[in-house]
């Protein structure tokens, strides 16, 4: 560590809630004065023990080794849709320090609904560029790598080098499988997760895994699920990606209980939580 960015650091810093804090203001004015990035100020003021005091509320739940883990995780999330763009803003806010994201689609108005990194001023524009123009926004000490392209097979090896961990927030049955079989072959953890209008699912699959093909056989799937016909209200994918993000996280820490051989089914309209045992 650089001793005279850790003095900065330590001058800038304050007590918050018993310990020793730095704010965003801080943060910026040490990485300008340094000429570096502010997750380097941020890496370096938890190596000091001073808290970015963004983190504050997550100190508890991660702990200081965790948040320094965060931060230099990096984590990949296909698709930016409904569920993709949850799963980013809150992979983003707990300070996951490199996001790749993955998607070759634009904005539509039909989006709007539940899509929470679109707005009005943002139909037309690439999904993956709107996306990174928000993170920067929301916590602009996470890199965001981003691929406006459509995943396919050849491609994904490249699109999710160097993750750690890849998130499913993908809508095609076909592709969905294509990146299980791609994060298989990269020796990567699959965070999935899929919506169908009240009801919604989650499941870790880890290389070596059945995953998804315990539960839709060896054969050919139909491009789409049920959610053709029941829709995707806004609640459902907040729903989904809440327990995705929580799963990234376990598995970034290293603690908790996965979802791994197991599927958490929801139904939102019945106020129903089953976990369900999904091959071995």
């Amino acid at each position: 560590m650089d001793r005279s960015l850790q003095a900065r650091i330590r001058e800038s810093a304050e007590a918050t809630e018993g310990i020793e804090a730095i704010g965003l203001d801080r943060v910026r004015a040490v990485a300008r004065e340094f000429g570096v990035s502010s997750r380097a100020v941020e890496l370096a003021a938890l190596e000091a023990r001073v808290l970015p005091r963004r983190y504050l509320r997550s100190l508890g739940t991660v702990g200081w080794e965790g948040q320094i883990r965060l931060l230099r995780s990096t984590v990949a999330v296909v698709g930016l849709g409904g569920l993709g763009g949850s799963v980013v803003e809150g992979l983003a806010r707990m300070g996951v320090g490199r996001l790749i994201v993955v998607d070759g689609d634009v904005f539509l108005d039909h989006n709007l609904n539940r899509q929470v990194l679109s707005a009005e001023a943002d139909l037309g524009l690439l999904k993956a560029e709107v996306t990174r123009a928000k993170v920067a926004q929301i916590n602009a000490a996470v890199e965001v790598v981003v691929h406006p392209e459509e995943a396919t097979r050849e491609n994904l090896p490249r699109l999710l080098d160097g993750a750690e961990v890849v998130v499913d927030a993908l809508d095609r049955l076909p592709t969905r499988l294509t990146l299980q079989e791609a994060a298989q072959e990269l020796g990567i953890p699959m965070v999935h997760g899929a919506i169908a209008g009240y009801v919604g699912q989650v499941m870790t699959i880890f290389p070596g895994d059945e995953g998804l093909r315990a539960l839709y056989g060896g054969g050919s799937v139909p491009q789409q699920g049920i959610e053709v016909q029941l829709g995707c209200p806004a609640a459902t994918p907040m729903m989904v990606a809440a327990w995705q993000v929580q799963e990234v996280l376990k598995i970034l820490l290293g603690r908790g209980q996965l979802l791994r051989h197991k599927m958490l089914f929801m139904d939102a309209e019945a106020g129903t939580v089953e976990v369900l045992e999904i091959g071995g």
